[in-house]
């Protein structure tokens, strides 16, 4: 019986890093080669990476980009026999398509290009490429292989004709970003796809962290019956080889990676989104401003986690609202982690604004402007290291906190990444937990206590808020799942509730334009998912 051995590159490319990006296929081929693979499978646009988006309006960058694939098929003749998919941007018939072209001993065999286009969520691929219409099979090792591209699976038409075509095993480079459950509904759509086409299936997806993207890898094989024969580990790069029959089966030469609990995944997703963002642009470190409260000492720990202690630097600025405790588990937390702490007392600076300010406030009552100007004290210091070392500022605002604007425009939301951004505080107190099942390093009081901003004598987050449980799952119904008001009141939410978080997200679509990026881990997040306009006379009602 024919049998083709085929190995997956689950990889971790840099959009528009054209040179590094084919040094790192090569070197992914030739490490499949050496275990004995006939095909290397390499994630969806893997030469360019993914997305691209607007460098494919950029002639030049089509240009070379082409250029680095002929280079790259002429370095692939010293691989001899092995067929290598290679993801790019195609020229075809005066349009540009989302390719996988197949090279084999310095030749192009032949190239697919993607015939499903998402334009959903984050894809907008539309806006880019035109549609293949054409299947493509060709042969190893006596076997005759379709391939398919990531969205391509989720139409039975596309796996159909790789069946009509004669595949006999359908191979699907991907590019699909992580997000709370995304690896069961990958599992589901390969089913389908396997059932409608009869054919085994091998799915390599890309790993690695893209501005607000995180792609996990995960990659996975299916035979036949569309049963799970391998598994990669999620969030690390790694290349597997497995073994794929005439009749179907599926052979793999390791064990099934183990799943992982949410919490995991999520701080795995965390990790890496913040470890690409700051090494793929260059910057030397990490800036984090420590208050004692859960959010930043989750963000210092996962900076730890990322790029390491000596790369990562604490600074607390005490107000006079900052309690003894905070100052006391900032320092323990720093300690514990062994990053370098600095203290810098924004006290004389707070009095120096309201001083400026006092003619201009006479006459009008105390309210959040004061309290305001400490977080813009504060962010004018962080910002100020990070100009002077060239070390990024990591924000700590929270997917709750981004939903109703409970933070600071030019105070604590300044900063370059921000790594809680799609997490929920619920999910936040959850990842601390889980975090130091690890390792103890976030002191146990940080935890429990409840949250607060410090800006004003014994404030509480709940003060201005609903309770988080009520409020993450508000966001979450409204928000992600586009639930309406009367839905949500008929579940059992507050009335008073629900109008309150409802009027929030409206009035502070203003601020989140302004915020910076942060990983995406939720199926709908505040950027490239949430797409409100500012300017916005609509008023849900109940």
């Amino acid at each position: 019986m024919s049998a083709v051995r085929v190995g997956i590159a689950q990889i971790n490319v840099c959009v528009g890093d054209l040179a590094g990006n084919a040094e790192r296929l090569f070197a992914a081929a030739s490490e499949a080669a050496g275990q004995g693979a006939d095909i290397v499978v390499t994630p969806e646009l893997s030469l360019i990476g993914y997305p691209p988006e607007d460098l494919l309006l950029r002639a030049r960058f089509v240009d070379e980009q082409q250029a680095a694939l002929q280079a790259l098929t002429r370095r692939l003749a010293a691989l001899p026999g092995v067929a290598v998919l290679v993801g790019h941007a195609d020229r075809h018939d005066g349009a540009l398509c989302n390719a996988v072209s197949v090279l084999r001993d310095g030749q192009v065999l032949g190239t697919y290009r993607k015939r499903e286009l998402p334009n959903y969520g984050v894809f907008d691929e539309l806006r880019y490429f035109t549609p293949g219409t054409e299947p493509l099979v060709f042969e190893a090792a006596g076997l005759r292989v379709g391939v398919a591209i990531c969205e391509d699976i989720w139409f039975d038409t596309v796996a159909q004709a790789a069946a009509g075509a004669g595949a006999q095993l359908l191979l699907v480079p991907n590019a699909s970003p992580y997000h709370l459950g995304k690896e069961q509904e990958r599992l589901a759509v390969a089913r389908r796809a396997v059932q409608a086409s009869g054919c085994a299936l091998v799915y390599a997806n890309l790993v690695g962290g893209q501005d607000e993207l995180v792609f996990d890898g995960a990659s996975f094989a299916l035979d036949a019956s569309g049963h799970e024969q391998v598994r990669l580990a999620a969030f690390t790069e790694q290349v597997a080889l497995l073994q794929a029959e005439a009749g179907g089966a599926v052979r793999a030469q390791q064990p099934l990676a183990a799943p992982a609990c949410e919490e995991a995944d999520v701080w795995h997703a965390l990790v890496l989104g913040t470890r690409d963002y700051l090494t793929k642009n260059r910057f030397p470190g990490a800036i984090i401003g420590l208050s004692g409260g859960i959010d930043s000492a989750l963000v210092l720990a996962i900076a730890v986690d990322a790029i390491g202690a000596d790369k990562v630097r604490a600074v607390m600025m005490p107000s006079r609202y900052t309690a003894d405790i905070s100052l006391t588990d900032a320092r323990d937390m720093a300690a514990r982690l062994g990053v370098r702490y600095d203290e810098i007392l924004i006290g004389a600076i707070v009095e120096a604004f309201e001083t400026a300010l006092a003619p201009h406030f006479a006459g009008l009552p105390v309210d959040t402007s004061e309290e305001n100007l400490q977080a813009r004290a504060r962010g004018t210091l962080l910002m100020g290291l990070s100009n002077k070392t060239g070390s990024l500022v990591l924000t700590t605002g929270n997917k709750s906190e981004m939903a109703t604007g409970y933070c600071t425009l030019y105070g604590d939301m300044a900063g370059g990444f921000a790594v809680l951004k799609d997490v929920p505080k619920t999910l936040a107190y959850r990842l601390a937990v889980w975090r130091n099942q690890q390792g103890d390093v976030i002191p146990q009081r940080i935890i429990t206590r409840p949250p607060s901003a410090e800006l004003r004598p014994d404030q509480t987050d709940q003060d201005s808020l609903p309770p988080y449980e009520v409020l993450d799952g508000i966001v979450l119904r409204y928000m992600e799942q586009n639930a309406s008001a009367a839905e949500l009141v008929a579940e059992g939410y507050p009335q008073a509730a629900v109008e309150q978080v409802l009027r929030l997200l409206r009035i502070n679509e203003y601020k989140r334009r302004q915020a910076p990026p942060g990983p995406r881990i939720t199926p709908r997040a505040f950027g490239r998912d949430w797409r409100y306009p500012v300017t916005n006379g609509f008023r849900e009602t109940l």
